[in-house]
């Protein structure tokens, strides 16, 4: 019997330096939850990518959209504004 540690097919091992600080603070958070470091590591950052990855996208798309001249009239934006006008 092997007594090597057992992950799941779906996973590759990352490894990746941390300053101290955010490691101390990864450390406790995961003693706190009782949850391996790895896993609330991994969880943090699909979570992050998750958030970052789609506003990047509209960022590209935006940017492109402005590159074929595609931007709102000054009429739009006129209208746009008189919404917030105190």
């Amino acid at each position: 019997m092997s007594t090597k540690p057992q992950h799941p097919a779906n996973t590759a091992q990352f490894n990746v330096r941390l300053p101290t600080e955010p490691k101390a603070r990864l450390e406790n958070y995961a003693q706190l939850v009782g949850r391996p470091q790895a896993n609330v590591a991994s969880d943090a950052l699909a979570d992050y990518l998750d958030w970052r990855t789609p506003q990047i996208e509209a960022l590209k798309q935006a940017v492109a959209a402005a590159d074929r001249g595609e931007f709102a009239s000054a009429d739009e934006v006129e209208q746009f504004f008189k919404v917030y006008e105190a």
